[in-house]
């Protein structure tokens, strides 16, 4: 049997230290593979504190905070706390595996770099792309939905004016780069962790009958128990209603990847990625599991008022309601403000998932070259302002049909998650694939997931229902509904977006092949495995150990 490559093959050379203190293995080809425009690095400011904020609280924002409602009305509260769960479970699956091939190769463009390498170039082009453009229409609903939630206390001022001061809000941060992004986001998320711990608190207390009124329930004395779960009942609409709360879960849970996104611009990746990775089990449990379970006992699923608790109608949000509900004073303003925080928090991810990835793409040759640019300060300035000018599209709120408008942008992002997270999974397994084929050992890779490459398998087959759930509903949104064109494209346009993006790089690239074969695939280039000496002080792995390794992986 051969033995592995190691750090002292030829391919490799000394370790060095960069400007930014940053520990880089040289090998012999300094540029990596695909790197057609070549620009300034990225800054590398990000903390271990700031990945775990990021992981643990980051994307939390209106799809838990108000399409929660909408997908209780419709799927009712076992639906919600299920697809929630289903959802989570592949999330966390999909996190670990981009964690492992983030740690061992910390560069620009993540996820998208990984699809391009281990996966197919033209694959990763759709991806790229689809993911940036997701991010790119996000932000005029996330800046809408931050002015809207201004009407809670305010009417007389035009929604127009707050769009501006959110847009000018996040140009701000920018001027600050990626610290600033990291900085803005450990704070906010702290305020949206601690939020969503009051939330189970108060709503425990408001099931058990703890406050002044907790709806209306004489029979019931104010004691509401498992009352909503039996009536109006667990499920709503059946397997329609079941199947329609999946894109809401997605678009609840979108930007968890951001860390391994940020993964080019931290400090030390081989430690702050697998701590937030772990922090993402925790997310899924409390933050969202947790608190939909609990929304479900303290709110009827057949409330009117859920009916309008979708996109940016934010004061519509059902924990709002819960509040309101219990005869609670002030409160319910001051879960406005979180849920104005959590927003505008979503819109900073915004700028910054776009951006890295069009960087990404522009430096591959797969974008406009002046998107490669990077300033002496690490920001990927052009980049910036892209994201920015598509901010300007927020104001189209004021045109009479803007809730059309606004469904087909958001109709590009919610499923391009799944499309997302199954890359990132099936990039993980033909990475593992390449890497036997080549002779290397699995104790080289400094962090491993749980279930190493059946997780990836599990999270690329439960992504792979979410989309044929999906494709069901987008066609039988109800049990009585019948097919429409425009129902089914705005729940379903990614796929043909998706679709023609793979097509076009195919087209253009004249590389007709279904994958990349496992020995051409480029595993040295951005390599940080593990040296001899690291890997011989590991502790001895086995069966039996394998149990604490598992909870080692999730705490």
């Amino acid at each position: 049997m051969s033995s592995s490559p190691s750090l002292d093959d030829k391919h490799h050379a000394k370790e060095v230290v960069d400007s930014h203190g940053y520990l880089h293995d040289h090998h012999s080809g300094d540029e990596e593979v695909g790197i057609v425009n070549k620009a300034s690095p990225l800054s590398r400011d990000l903390k271990g504190r700031h990945m775990q904020m990021i992981a643990m609280g980051g994307a939390i924002g209106a799809g838990l905070f108000v399409g929660s409602g909408g997908a209780l009305s419709s799927g009712g509260p076992a639906s919600l706390v299920i697809c929630y769960m289903i959802v989570g479970i592949m999330l966390l699956f999909t996190c670990q595996a981009l964690a492992e091939m983030a740690v061992l190769y910390p560069v620009n463009g993540a996820f998208y770099t990984y699809v391009v390498r281990f996966v197919d170039p033209a694959w990763g082009f759709a991806m790229g792309w689809d993911y940036a453009l997701s991010w790119l229409t996000i932000l005029p609903f996330e800046l809408t939905a931050a002015s809207i939630t201004i009407q809670f206390w305010r009417t007389d001022i035009n929604v127009g004016v707050w769009i501006t001061v959110f847009l000018v809000v996040l140009a701000v941060i920018q001027v600050f780069g990626v610290r600033g992004y990291g900085e803005v986001e450990f704070v906010l998320s702290i305020i949206k962790i601690l939020a969503c711990i009051g939330f189970m608190i108060l709503g425990i207390i408001i099931n058990c009958g703890g406050t002044a009124k907790t709806a209306v329930i004489d029979d019931y004395k104010h004691y509401l128990g498992a009352r909503y779960w039996h009536d109006p009942g667990a499920f709503h609409n059946g397997f329609n209603g079941f199947c329609g709360v999946f894109v809401v879960a997605a678009f609840a849970f979108g930007g968890t990847e951001l860390v391994g996104l940020a993964a080019a611009e931290s400090a030390n990746p081989r430690k702050a990625i697998p701590l937030a990775t772990k922090q993402v089990f925790w997310r899924i449990c409390f933050f969202y599991v947790v608190n939909l379970f609990i929304l479900g006992l303290i709110v009827k699923s057949s409330d009117d008022r859920l009916l309008n608790a979708s996109g940016a109608n934010t004061k519509f949000s059902p924990f709002v309601i819960a509040i309101q509900d219990a005869g609670i004073k002030v409160l319910p303003s001051i879960f406005n403000a979180v849920i104005t925080i959590a927003v505008i928090s979503v819109a900073n991810s915004c700028t910054f998932g776009s951006t890295r990835t069009m960087q990404a793409l522009a430096e591959r040759g797969m974008g406009p070259k002046f998107l490669a640019y990077v300033d002496k300060h690490g920001r990927p300035i052009y980049c910036v302002a892209v994201q920015l000018i598509f901010g300007l599209l927020a104001f189209i709120g004021e045109a009479g049909n803007s809730k059309d408008i606004f469904n087909w942008l958001l109709s590009l992002s919610g499923l391009s998650y799944f499309f997302v997270w199954g890359s990132i999974c099936l990039s993980h397994i033909r990475f593992r694939s390449a890497w036997k084929a080549q002779g290397y050992s699995l104790d080289q890779i400094p962090y491993k997931p749980s279930l190493g490459v059946l997780g990836s398998w599990i999270g690329f087959g439960l992504n792979i229902l979410c989309l044929i759930a999906t494709f069901y509903n987008a066609l039988y949104p109800s049990p009585d509904a019948t097919p429409e064109a425009k129902t089914f494209f705005q729940a379903y346009l990614a796929a043909p977006v998706v679709l023609a993006l793979y097509l076009l790089w195919k087209a253009i690239s004249r590389d007709w092949r279904f994958y990349v074969p496992l020995h051409d695939v480029d595993l040295k280039t951005g390599l940080r495995m593990l040296e001899q000496h690291e890997i011989d002080a590991l502790p001895q792995k086995s069966w039996k150990t394998l149990p604490m390794r598992i909870l080692r992986g999730l705490f």
